[in-house]
């Protein structure tokens, strides 16, 4: 007699890693336990002319955080992870912050302490290290990684930016437990004089914003940090990249052997610096760090896409309001340099990647999948995470690809009160989403419930491929 299932997600284009197979996905408790044909299930979804599409991995997402400014940023775990899966995301990486003379286990307690009363779909952290001087430093990262949070990440720049030093200190204690180091890699000097230069200037304006972060800065810190990563022979991801420089920098380290990835996000594929010219302050709502780049650039990341310089794209979701409270916190009169870096990403991110990588055909709807969900989940140690197949967790996202959806000014499901691609038409749309076997949007409505997501236990990081 043949099995039942708990679920049938019957008659859809299910996406694997090696192919796009029509038939039905089954569902038992929390794992997925069959791909085939003509499945029996208690519940069946018809998902006839849909993608069957592992949930989305987001892997760099800051949430309930202050930032190096000082400023806690606008979303909660609560606010932040329903957009998430509002946007077809199940798991997410978030960042637990380590203060100046904090221990990296107090920090890690503080933010699954957060996380376990408000997230809504899976999660785990990067810690941040900001002070390696701090006592039982080397002790306290070891104890970390062996009990599962295996990435740590680094500043080259801003406040919290380690010396050379300290980023090799720390590069071989993660070495030591198995662990990566992720990196904001810009120049400081570089970033601390264009800065200057424009401020004595009188150039103000957050337009401005993109010649005090000179792509050399990117260029050459990225460079350096090639180099440190093939030095200290430790895994190292390199986030945000924006030039064509940074990926050429990262495709020949790889081709020497360095053992990097490296990411990059929507807003440096879709948006070019000239978004930043807006009347008065709107050009603030899309200030990042690095800037949006040029044309040329956003070619250069495609390519990198492509041919596998870069491994994934991340939202890199840093959510501040478009008022006193976030981003015009320094008053009417506030300058580029005092303005907070980020845009929200949790939502549109997957969204934005479909219609370009399969409504436009820049990739197809394996690569897609690979991009958004199986890459991050493999590097980072989301072992049951990011592809439909037997044994692995039920995240499950459907998508529509007919189904066209024009952003709004404010429609997003976060709590930052403006969404940076308003007007944008997007082609393919998630309409349904599963979060281990549970459903957690229907027909286009969040039905979690806070402190339902899981922390996601990481023993190991993904091997190193060429």
């Amino acid at each position: 007699m043949p099995e039942t299932y708990d679920l049938v997600i019957k008659g859809g284009r299910i996406v694997t890693p090696e192919a796009i197979v029509q038939g039905d996905l089954g569902v038992t408790g929390e794992t997925i336990a069959a791909i085939g044909g003509d499945l029996a299930g208690r519940a069946t979804i018809d998902a006839t002319g849909k993608y069957v599409m592992p949930g989305g991995v987001d892997p760099h997402a800051h949430i309930e955080q202050m930032s190096g400014m000082g400023l806690m940023n606008a979303d909660t775990f609560e606010t932040a992870t329903r957009s998430a899966a509002m946007g077809g995301t199940t798991s997410v990486i978030s960042f637990a912050a380590q203060a100046e003379g904090q221990k990296i286990s107090a920090a890690l307690a503080d933010y699954a302490a957060l996380a376990k009363r408000g997230a809504m779909i899976d999660h785990a952290f990067h810690m941040i290290v900001r002070d390696t001087n701090v006592a039982a430093f080397e002790s306290d990262i070891a104890q970390a990684m062996a009990t599962g949070h295996k990435s740590i990440k680094v500043f080259t720049t801003y406040t919290i930016k380690l010396t050379d030093a300290q980023i090799l200190h720390t590069l071989r204690q993660a070495r030591a437990s198995g662990g990566l180091v992720c990196v904001h890699a810009e120049n400081d000097a570089i970033i601390a004089e264009a800065k200057a230069a424009l401020l004595a200037a009188g150039k103000t304006a957050p337009h401005h914003h993109a010649a005090s972060h000179p792509r050399m800065a990117e260029i050459e810190a990225v460079e350096r940090l090639c180099r440190f990563a093939e030095y200290v022979d430790t895994p190292v991801m390199v986030f945000h990249i924006s030039t064509r420089e940074g990926v050429a920098a990262i495709r020949a380290a790889r081709k020497r052997g360095a053992p990097l990835w490296a990411e990059t996000c929507p807003h440096y594929l879709f948006m070019t610096e000239d978004i930043l010219r807006q009347d008065g302050l709107e050009g603030a709502k899309y200030m990042c760090s690095p800037p949006q780049r040029t044309a040329d650039d956003q070619e250069a990341l495609w390519e990198g896409l492509a041919d596998g310089t870069l491994q994934l794209v991340s939202s890199d979701h840093a959510p501040y309001r478009h008022d006193a409270t976030g981003k015009l916190s320094a008053g009417p009169g506030v300058r580029f340099d005092q303005i907070a870096n980020g845009l929200p990403g949790l939502e549109t991110r997957a969204p934005l990647m479909f219609d370009a990588m399969v409504s436009q055909g820049k990739g197809g709807p394996i690569a897609f999948a690979r991009l958004t969900s199986t890459a991050a989940a493999e590097i980072y140690g989301l072992q049951k995470k990011g592809r439909l197949a037997p044994g692995m967790d039920a995240d499950i996202t459907l998508w529509d690809p007919e189904t066209s959806v024009t952003y709004g000014q404010n429609d997003l499901h976060d709590n930052v009160g403006y969404n940076p691609w308003a007007g944008r038409t997007v082609k393919g749309w998630p309409t349904d989403v599963w979060l281990r076997g549970r459903q957690i949007v229907t027909a286009v409505t969040c039905t979690a419930t806070a402190g339902s997501g899981q922390w996601i236990n990481r023993p190991t990081i993904g091997p190193m491929k060429g």
